[in-house]
């Protein structure tokens, strides 16, 4: 007799496999993966029962590597060559790198020369060549797919791969293809606080409005979700993307240096002022007082730091992290006092003065009971395991956002926002256009991002071209715009024109992504300047309807002149000319009353144009057969 073997709906088709699917945190300072094992999440640990891997890569001559652990220990005898903190440089360029002065690498500016970055990505000069951090993330993600192939001892199905809520469209495609290149198939993109959700959320069973307070070794994020059963939803996000725990290290080492009269100028030195720094800071988050040790310019160095120096030093980054959560909670419309805890992510969280300045903000003392560097693989781990059609607990739904608006140019360098920022994803929005011109058979698109209302004030991400309009008046053609953002928060645009069906679509691979300190500059730049947009606003969108007015006007005049006396046309023509010579004008309103009068004085010659349209088009006729 032979057995049957039967299968739930979503499940496996042979209940007895399983796919390997794993969660992959890609730290700025370490990096981990997990799984979910026997119904449980749980990180991964090497040979020797580590589970953090460093996210540190040192490239030696003819093509060796180390990676993780034994990179770390050649950060400072091998400062060039031993690439730290890779994260910082995902889909950057040269200029977009705060302090490369202090680093102690060789940067190749982006370019299309073969072995520079590609199109505009910074890359690094090492022994083993120049590399891209692309292909610096992809050694150390595929250190973590061996160490989960090993575990299980079979292929890995995929991975989920989690990013900073703040990350860019740029950085988020630079990650994915450092997926691709570590030879992983990405599931999805997560956000860092939405996987940390997930963990608290069915680890705790949480429900209600919880803030998720990030702070890695390189990056911020705050979001603020509300968590029911199964729902993780994000209300609102922000961030910044150059800060982190590296910041704190390189505070307290400018500080000391400062005190000792000290300049560091070797890749050695700067390796070892900022190594100094970390130890130093990992000691006082337990100690009052520690003595900063290095051997700086063969010189051995030491200074005793108290906790209340490191605090004073570094007092300005905790509040740069204060100023984002507040922007969030505007956002989101909520007050301190709504949310109901606040969750811990990331090492840089154990700092006391870090988790005492949250405290005081929030009214609340923060949930700490989850290791703050295992949280967020955790969370990515049960997403992966969903993902991959595995038996879970119960059904999950993400509902992220995105962090900055997306838009199109129009007419006069305008801004014409189609999704907007805290815009649930995967999300798909469209909107209608028209051509400026008669006869047009072409529409250049200029795909951008920010929160401004002039092109000029925004990133730029991508230009493309809807040929093949059948030629139509202005304004006739209809042109469909439709941004699609998918779960990974990736971007790609479409237009098509309604009548012919002629279509235009590009995926959104920016070359490089924002400056640090650019997103959130552009948040902050939307609400200062506010008033200042409105303004240039309406003075362009009136400059806008003047020149399509004249355009209109002359194209009537060389089409049916002669129907007007030459008092009419004299009126008409000392009208377009008062336009005309308002149009340079600043002042909105006087354009627009010289548009209207214009419109107005156009009036009885467009009621003789009709007639004599009327006329023509009923000549020969017999009015009992229409």
């Amino acid at each position: 007799m032979a057995l049957l073997q039967i299968s739930e709906p979503g499940q496996s088709p042979d209940p007895h496999q399983r796919r390997i699917a794993v969660g992959i945190d890609l730290g700025t300072t370490h990096s981990l993966v997990a799984a979910v094992r026997n119904g449980v999440a749980e990180c991964l640990p090497d040979d020797a029962g580590r589970v953090l891997l460093p996210s540190i890569v040192r490239y030696l001559e003819g093509g060796k590597r180390q990676i993780g652990h034994d990179a770390a220990a050649a950060q400072t005898e091998d400062a060039r060559n031993t690439i730290v903190s890779v994260k910082r440089f995902m889909g950057r360029g040269l200029a977009d790198i705060d302090h490369a002065d202090k680093l102690p690498y060789d940067f190749v500016n982006g370019s299309t020369d073969a072995g520079a970055g590609q199109g505009g990505m910074v890359s690094l000069a090492t022994a083993g060549g120049v590399k891209s951090p692309v292909e610096i993330s992809a050694d150390i993600l595929a250190t973590l797919r061996y160490r989960a192939e090993d575990t299980f001892n079979d292929d890995l199905y995929g991975a989920v791969i989690t990013v900073p809520a703040y990350f860019d469209d740029a950085q988020r495609q630079a990650t994915k293809d450092a997926a691709q290149l570590a030879g992983i198939h990405l599931l999805r993109l997560i956000n860092e606080p939405t996987a940390a959700a997930i963990a608290y959320g069915l680890d705790n069973a949480s429900e209600g409005v919880y803030a998720v307070y990030d702070l890695g070794g390189g990056t911020f994020d705050i979001s603020i979700l509300r968590l029911t059963q199964g729902v993780f939803e994000v209300i609102s996000t922000g961030g910044d993307s150059s800060l982190g725990g590296d910041d704190y290290d390189s505070a307290l080492a400018d500080w000391v240096l400062q005190q000792l009269g000290l300049q560091v100028s070797t890749p050695a030195d700067k390796a070892a002022a900022r190594l100094a720094a970390r130890a130093c800071k990992e000691a006082l988050t337990a100690t009052e007082s520690i003595a900063y040790s290095a051997h700086l310019a063969g010189v051995a160095v030491q200074f005793d730091v108290k906790r209340a120096d490191f605090e004073a030093a570094t007092a300005h980054l905790t509040a740069r992290s204060l100023a984002a959560v507040r922007r969030a909670l505007r956002d989101a419309q909520l007050s301190p006092a709504e949310v109901q805890g606040v969750v811990m992510v990331g090492g840089s969280t154990r700092m006391p003065q870090v988790q005492r300045a949250v405290g005081e903000f929030f009214g609340r003392t923060p949930l700490t009971n989850l290791n703050p560097d295992e949280v967020v693989a955790l969370g990515a781990a049960i997403q992966a395991n969903q993902l991959a059609g595995n038996n879970t607990a119960g059904d999950l739904l993400l509902l992220d956002v995105i962090p900055l608006s997306l838009g199109i140019e129009t007419m006069g360098g305008l801004v014409e926002r189609i999704v907007s920022r805290n815009e649930t994803i995967p999300t798909a929005k469209a909107q209608d256009f028209t051509t400026y011109k008669d006869g047009q058979t072409a529409l250049a698109l200029h795909v951008v991002q920010g929160e401004r209302d002039l092109v000029q004030d925004c990133r730029s991400l991508a230009r493309f071209e809807l040929r093949g309009i059948p030629p139509m008046a202005a304004g006739a053609a209809r042109i469909r715009v439709t941004f699609t953002v998918d779960a990974d928060g990736l971007l790609s645009v479409s237009a098509k024109e309604q009548v012919s069906g002629v279509e235009a679509h590009i995926d959104v691979k920016p070359s490089y992504g924002l400056s640090d300190d650019q997103v959130a500059q552009m948040l902050q730049d939307g609400f200062a300047t506010a008033a200042q947009d409105i303004q240039a606003r309406a003075l362009v969108e009136a400059r806008v309807d003047a020149d399509r007015m004249l355009m209109a006007t002359q194209s009537a005049l060389d089409a049916d002149g002669d129907l007007l006396s030459d008092m009419e046309r004299a009126a008409i023509d000392a009208l377009m000319a008062a336009l005309r010579s308002q149009q340079t004008s600043q002042d909105a309103a006087a354009i627009e009353a010289a548009t209207q009068a214009l419109a107005h004085g156009t009036e009885a010659f467009a009621a003789q144009r009709m007639n004599r349209g009327i006329r023509a088009a009923l000549a020969g006729k017999n009015v009992q057969s229409l």
